[in-house]
């Protein structure tokens, strides 16, 4: 066979069905939703629109959200239909192995992997900042050799709460993803009280001048905005990872995904609005806009609960994200292009119990020992490939006669796939030369990766 044949061999959709189908079947509508608004809603979204606002946007920061939601809804629609199409664990990579062969897709899921380990390593330092200054609200005071990573000059050497947090939440998954969600749920439920009583108090406090001029820096600054704040609904895609372990997927999956992006934007308007018409735009150019403004309306009570708020949005976050890549993860040993005791489903709950294990420890010694200041500026690079890859997917998606879609599909086919991949493409061009340097040695790895195991052992070649 030729070397072209062999990276470019497709996987069928039965296959798939037949080695997944022994995943259990527990989540539910609003269970998806949970998982993919604990992935969305974050920490940004008390710190964003504040920053935005001051430096592009002005009060039109608003606008910028709902251009960005509308780029973003555009891959979340072609998700949507993959989803219900190809109901697998793996999300992108195993759309990728079955629609553009065995490379493509691999390169789809280390791109992922990418994505969401340091995504999650790097919330799990932010994680621990926040538990550190929690506790000193207390008078209790973590030492500084294991407040960092390692840093001797600077007298860090492990960032201990940040390991403990990525430790925990593993274990939880590992016990069963029903435990887990129950749990995710009532963080996500935490969050989102916190930011309505946060919308509901400030609201009060509007001032309708601060809102003059409501473009400052022109339409130009609007759209700058909406380029800088589409990474706020970045974790979307993790739902579809969940795709074997939901009822009634072809239903289920759109709500889920597409449900998410209308939520999380609703949300980040509500906060816009209600933050640019507290305080001038001008005076939000701080690492903390939204406790700024209740501070300065003598409603301090209410910062002090962000914190409470931070802490569940990024522990949600890390739920969500620690979960979607195991199942890539799984996915990928299923396949044989790692280690095929990654593949394995084991236990009562038939869970992939082993995938979980190392990326738990590998996200775990990232957040503890490695410094992710620049790191996590790939994630931008991994996610925005996989988002216009799944994109252009729709298109020979729709011309297999065997994969059959009874559920969602794309509206404005075929324009809307390639309006959504030429936004993408658009974002990745404006992205630093930093990051696509580290991009091309992550994806070099990668391709090593693949080329002295991964072609040697999938099941494909068997």
């Amino acid at each position: 066979m030729k070397i072209i044949d062999k990276i470019l061999r497709k996987e069928s959709l039965d296959n798939y069905l037949k080695t997944d189908s022994k995943f259990e079947k527990t989540i539910g509508p609003k269970d998806l939703l949970a998982l993919g608004i604990g992935a969305v809603i974050g920490t940004g979204i008390f710190i964003l629109p504040g920053t935005v606002a001051a430096l592009k946007a002005g009060p039109s920061i608003t606008i910028s959200f709902v251009i960005a939601a509308i780029v973003c809804a555009l891959a979340g629609m072609c998700y949507a239909e993959f989803a219900a199409s190809i109901p697998v664990a793996g999300s992108a990579y195993s759309y990728g192995t079955i629609i553009y062969g065995e490379l493509p897709g691999w390169v789809l899921g280390w791109a992922l992997i990418l994505e969401y380990v340091l995504a999650v390593a790097a919330v799990s330092t932010g994680w621990s900042a926040y538990f550190g200054s929690l506790l000193g609200g207390f008078g209790i005071h973590i030492p500084t050799a294991i407040s960092g990573s390692f840093n001797p000059s600077h007298g860090t050497y492990i960032n201990l709460f940040a390991i403990i947090i990525v430790l925990l939440i593993g274990f939880l998954l590992n016990r069963g993803f029903q435990s887990s969600i129950r749990i995710n749920n009532f963080m996500v439920f935490v969050k989102i009280a916190i930011i309505l009583i946060f919308i509901l108090v400030g609201i009060f406090y509007v001032k309708p001048t601060n809102w003059k001029p409501y473009f400052p820096f022109g339409v130009h600054g609007t759209l700058a905005g909406a380029s800088t704040v589409f990474f706020a609904y970045l974790g979307f895609d993790t739902v579809s990872a969940s795709a074997a372990e939901v009822k009634n997927p072809s239903k289920t999956m759109p709500i889920g995904i597409i449900g998410t992006l209308i939520i999380a934007t609703i949300f980040y308007v509500a906060v816009s609005l209600v933050l640019t018409g507290m305080v001038p735009y001008t005076k939000l150019n701080v690492a903390n806009p939204v406790a700024l403004a209740l501070q300065l309306v003598h409603q301090n009570w209410v910062a002090g609960l962000l914190s409470l708020g931070a802490l569940a949005g990024m522990t949600t976050m890390m739920i969500s994200m620690i979960y979607g890549s195991s199942r890539l993860v799984y996915a990928t040993g299923r396949d044989g292009l790692l280690p095929k005791v990654l593949g394995n489903l084991v236990g009562e709950h038939h869970s992939p119990r082993n995938a979980m294990v190392v990326v738990t420890i590998f996200i775990a010694f990232l957040g503890g020992f490695v410094p992710l200041d620049q790191l996590t500026n790939l994630v931008n690079m991994g996610t925005l490939l996989a988002f216009a890859l799944v994109s252009l997917g729709i298109i020979p998606l729709r011309h297999r006669q065997d994969i059959p879609n009874t559920g969602f599909k794309v509206p404005g086919y075929p324009f809307i796939p390639i309006i959504s991949a030429l936004a993408c493409i658009y974002l990745i061009t404006t992205l630093s030369v930093e990051t696509w340097i580290g991009s091309a040695i992550w994806f070099g790895i990668g391709l090593i990766i693949y080329f002295s195991y991964g072609i040697h052992h999938s099941k494909l070649a068997q």
